[in-house]
């Protein structure tokens, strides 16, 4: 397909949340078109935003994807990528155990995350001891993530244009950052965290957190400073909750089955997730 003949950014807005709504898939954009490169699917990502808050979905935040090092090459995606989560996809876990219907998700995975909640706007280059200054929280939880695109076969634009790849975000119970200032360097904390990952009482896999791209806290300030670096420019506010990458691989999912996780520090709850047709 010729650049002339391509689709607007805004067709491929459209297409990409119909497509979202129908839970059905499409061809990459990549696939059809060559040329079609990050700068355009953040573009097709900010119509995307546009037209949500358009119909009433209201922003709470952000998720970063592609952090974890040891999946990129198995994706071909070799760099972190992010979009806006929604009121529409973010559940509060005080009780840290849910359930969830998959009929709504193209081919989910399940990530086992580490997310935080801003007490302030942080600012591009701060130190992560400034970083810190700006959280209000901090929590495990799960993110379904799943794909428009078949196969979980695509290039970096097309998850970036494609919701990157965002699904729905369980917030498990939140942990006040003050809980961690006595115990030494949060970052630290943070990167040594272990999360065992279990399906029906048997282990699938354990992760560090330090895959995050050397940790959560590091992985956050390096998307702080690359949010600031785009000219969307979406805004970080008070409030707003940015989860940061699985610390496991994705983790395919059916109905019917119980997900749970063990972390190696007491403070944050395991959670548990039940899934349904």
């Amino acid at each position: 397909m010729s650049v002339a003949a391509a689709p607007t950014i805004a067709a491929r807005a459209r297409q990409l949340l119909a497509a979202l709504d129908g839970a059905s898939t499409l061809p990459t954009f990549t696939g059809a078109d060559p040329s079609f490169d990050l700068a355009q699917a953040f573009a097709v990502a900010d119509e995307i935003r546009r037209l949500r808050l358009g119909r009433g979905e209201v922003p709470l935040g952000y998720k970063i994807g592609f952090t974890n090092r040891g999946i990129w090459a198995r994706y071909g995606v070799f760099a972190p990528i992010w979009g806006p989560v929604w009121d529409t996809t973010v559940e509060r876990v005080d009780s840290a155990e849910t359930t969830v219907s998959l009929a709504p998700f193209v081919e989910p995975r399940l990530e086992p995350e580490i997310m935080f909640g801003f007490a302030r706007a942080p600012a591009a280059g701060m130190s992560l001891a400034e970083l810190a200054g700006c959280i209000e929280w901090i929590a495990h939880g799960f993110e379904i993530v799943h794909t428009r695109f078949a196969g979980w076969r695509f290039a970096a634009a097309d998850t970036v244009a494609d919701f990157a790849l965002h699904g729905r975000l369980f917030v498990g119970p939140r942990v006040p950052i003050d809980r961690f200032s006595d115990a030494g360097d949060v970052a630290a904390q943070l990167a040594a965290l272990r999360v065992t990952l279990s399906c029906d009482g048997r282990e699938v896999e354990e992760g560090s957190a330090d895959i995050v791209l050397d940790g959560p806290l590091h992985a956050l300030r390096l998307w702080v400073d690359a949010m600031a670096a785009r000219p969307e420019r979406w805004p970080i506010a008070a409030g707003d909750i940015v989860t940061t990458g699985t610390i496991t691989d994705a983790a395919p999912l059916v109905p019917g089955h119980r997900w749970q996780t063990r972390l190696s520090d007491p403070r944050f709850a395991g959670m548990t997730l039940h899934t349904t047709a």
